[in-house]
């Protein structure tokens, strides 16, 4: 057949007579031969082509046998060589098998025999052939598990989440590092039992599907506070790893941490309640009112039913801007206030905060004082700027004494235009100081219980400052002042 495959041969030989004879004989068997006349030549040819079988005579006047079909041999293990030559030795014999020699044919050779033991050669070189394919698909297979295994390292060294494997009998075989920090262990030994050092609630998750015998359906949950060095929140949920086979061969512990989500929760917990507070009194308030109003059959006069209208009034106008203050915090929340950003100077608007707010503070007496050493300005919304300047501005007022003072400066301080609102009014105790920016937070003692307000004012103020990269600081004593310093990009 055209394309069947022909045998590659060299013959190394400087006998020309026995090396063209040999040529066209194996040739004629269907083989594909290459000749080389000298030593030199035959290392040449047989390191460059990767022949199947070489015939190589042993001596030669430059290189002899030995020497070629070690260099042969380097380059291309799977080349057959056969040691030829009229000077046959014992020792010669087992030095050429000693350094990769399959045979050695003495001269002269008969035609029957070289042909058998170069199809004997053949056979070995399929078969190394063979072996060579199958070691280096092993090899690629190896590599490719050492792959795998370093990338599943790396992709669960990486995972947030706690993970832990333990065998059928309790011990750790996988860990990441987020599981040492949620299962509180400063090391996991690997083959060691490791399920009495870990929280009883998770020793116990994990006992759950080693004692089940349905465990190839079961998944065991659960919510654990850790405290520690610090507190946390996780859940653990504990799943069987089962065997090809169907048998257990182990549980998979997932631990995530849901601390956050368990503040998140507290505090709309806390936001229902303290809403729920907040709006209850002045609707009850309202409704009281309104029931005497509408109650025939008892004799209201006219100023009292006018003291009852001014009431509910005002308790509806304390309603309507806690209302206002929440939408205003939700939209700050969801991102979706409308904002004209533009370059607004700060001056006109501290200067129109005394007009603004001209009846309380004559109500109170309150010598109002403003120093102003420039004229900045800033990029934001100027409804923005106006409101926050405004809720500091109604604290001072709302929480000073009669007679009292608020000084009003607007300074540089490096890269900020820094706005100064002091007032020498009932100041705040320390803890009172800490929660000052909280939600619906109101400084409760015997100054404060007759000051109306929402708690969200200085929550608001805090939320647009920050929108802005700009940090407010506080400085307050009790009973005698507090200083609001609110610092905005120039």
């Amino acid at each position: 057949m055209e394309n069947e495959y022909k045998p590659k041969v060299l013959v190394v030989d400087d006998e020309k007579g026995l090396r063209l004879g040999t040529k066209r004989l194996l040739e004629l068997e269907g083989y594909s031969v290459d000749t080389a006349e000298n030593g030199t030549e035959g290392i040449a040819l047989g390191t460059k082509t990767a022949y199947d079988l070489a015939l190589i005579d042993l001596k030669m006047p430059d290189k002899d046998g030995i020497e070629v079909l070690s260099e042969i041999s380097k380059v291309h293990p799977t080349t057959i060589c056969f040691i030829t030559t009229a000077y046959a030795s014992y020792d010669t014999a087992i030095e050429s098998t000693k350094i990769g020699a399959f045979s050695y044919i003495p001269k002269p050779f008969l035609p029957e025999e070289l042909l058998l033991q170069l199809k004997k050669g053949y056979d070995r070189h399929l078969l190394l052939v063979e072996s060579e394919k199958w070691k280096c698909e092993r090899e690629a297979r190896l590599l490719e598990v050492a792959f795998e295994k370093t990338r599943l390292n790396t992709i669960i060294n990486s995972i947030t989440d706690g993970l832990l494997v333990v065998n059928s009998v309790g011990e750790a075989v996988l860990y990441n590092p987020s599981a040492l920090k949620y299962l509180q262990l400063d090391t996991i030994q690997l083959e060691q039992y490791i399920i009495d050092k870990l929280h009883p609630e998770i020793a116990q998750l994990i006992q759950g599907i080693l004692d089940t015998e349905e465990y190839l359906h079961t998944s065991f949950s659960a919510q654990i506070e850790l405290i520690g060095r610090e507190s946390l929140f996780v859940e653990a949920t504990s799943s069987p790893v089962p065997h090809p086979d169907g048998t257990l061969a182990g549980v998979v512990i997932v631990i995530k941490n849901i601390t956050e989500m368990k503040k998140i929760e507290l505090l709309k917990s806390q936001f229902v309640s303290m809403v729920s507070h907040e709006l209850k009194a002045p609707i009850a308030a309202v409704y009281g009112y309104l029931k005497l109003l509408n109650d025939n059959t008892i004799q209201i006069p006219e100023e009292k039913k006018n003291i009852f209208i001014h009431r509910s009034q005002i308790r509806l106008d304390s309603l309507l801007k806690l209302v206002n203050d929440l939408l205003d915090i939700s939209k700050m929340e969801m991102k979706t206030i409308r904002r004209e950003i533009k370059s607004v100077d700060l001056r006109p608007i501290l200067e129109s905060l005394i007009d603004f707010f001209q009846l309380e503070i004559k109500e109170k007496n309150i010598t109002v004082t403003t120093h102003y050493s420039s004229s900045p300005s800033v990029i934001a919304d100027s409804d923005e700027i106006t409101r926050l300047f405004i809720n500091l501005m109604s604290n001072a007022i709302k929480y000073n004494n009669k007679d009292g003072q608020i000084t009003i400066e607007l300074t540089h301080s490096g890269n900020y235009n820094l706005i100064e609102f002091r007032d020498t009014g009932i100041g705040m105790k320390p803890k009172e100081k800490e929660r000052l920016f909280h939600e619906f937070f109101r400084a409760k003692n015997e100054f404060t219980k007759n000051i109306s307000g929402t708690g969200l004012g200085l929550s608001i103020v805090k939320r647009i400052v920050d929108s802005y990269g700009g940090k407010i600081e506080v400085e307050s004593e009790y009973k005698k002042g507090t200083i609001f310093r609110v610092y905005l990009p120039c």
